[in-house]
């Protein structure tokens, strides 16, 4: 074999070499496993964030367990006296909480003040009124008993087996459901335009004692952020239940719920949410990237 042939021989060889290890590289690359995004950190002892395009949850923590949940009672309630069609504008007196519950009702209202039934609901949704939730249930044909019977009945028709109401106010720590059940319920909001209007609401004004006017802010101040897009919104609190938030919202263009129960401190489930928020914009960063 001469020289020549001999060199030719050598450098086909190593074009071959090369070029396999190139393509083992690249082989390499394509099977490469993706980055995880790693969980958010939550301190709510029951959180869910669920993407109501893919009908999936995102992320989970204790959504099953059964738990009270305080004035998230209050969307129940509103979708049950919208049911019954009453007219929006009927004059409601307040009076006296007949619940049962024990606890006495915070309310800046005092048995006597009369309101339209619409100014009553929006005071239930956005500032949490107890009496305002009790004066639209003993409004009701037949009464709070009636009312609470049809938000039971209202619960079974939606799914949620493990929702109960004792009360329309949610100062009973027996009303109690699950993260997945109140996405259920949030989810049915959607056919109701007024509890999303007043539930987002950020501020009512009304005429109190002595024609003084009365003002009422949202117990969700994330309602007034210009970096959400919330759709309903309602918020609870109560000693057995924690610091409680549920909403609709959309998200980079995604409309998910958010529920948060059993928060502590004041401003947990409003941290809670804000990283739930922007742990879901990184996920769906890295999805418009892949």
């Amino acid at each position: 074999m001469n020289n020549k042939l001999w060199m030719l021989m050598l450098l086909g060889s190593a074009l071959t070499s090369a070029h396999a290890e190139t393509g083992s590289s690249h082989f390499r690359q394509a099977k490469a496993a993706p980055v995880k995004t790693s969980s958010p950190h939550v301190r709510s002892h029951i959180a869910l964030i669920y993407d109501e395009q893919t009908q999936r949850p995102l992320f989970d923590k204790n959504a099953g367990m059964v738990a009270p949940i305080a004035s998230i009672t209050k969307l129940m309630t509103a979708m049950v006296v919208l049911d019954a069609q009453l007219p929006m504008d009927e004059v409601v007196s307040v009076a006296k909480d007949d619940s049962g519950t024990r606890k006495r009702a915070r309310s800046r209202l005092r048995v006597g003040m009369a309101y339209t039934r619409s100014e009553l609901l929006k005071m239930a949704l956005m500032a949490s009124e107890n009496l305002a939730a009790s004066a639209l249930a003993q409004s009701y044909p037949g009464g709070t008993v009636a009312v609470v019977a049809a938000m039971n009945a209202k619960a079974r028709e939606l799914g949620m087996q493990s929702t109960k109401f004792y009360d329309t106010t949610g100062l009973s720590k027996d009303n109690v459901s699950t993260a997945h059940d109140l996405v259920k319920m949030v989810a049915a909001t959607r056919n109701y335009a007024l509890i999303q209007q007043y539930s987002t609401a950020a501020t009512l004004s009304v005429d109190g004692l002595n024609g003084r006017a009365m003002r009422f802010s949202n117990t969700n101040p994330l309602v007034r952020s210009a970096s959400w897009d919330i759709g309903v919104s309602k918020t609870g609190f109560i000693s057995e239940a924690g610091r409680c938030l549920v909403m609709e919202a959309t998200i980079n263009q995604r409309p998910v719920i958010i529920v948060l129960l059993n928060s502590w401190g004041k401003n947990t489930r409003i941290g809670d949410a804000n990283r739930l928020k922007k742990w879901m914009e990184k996920v769906i960063a890295r999805e418009q990237r892949a």
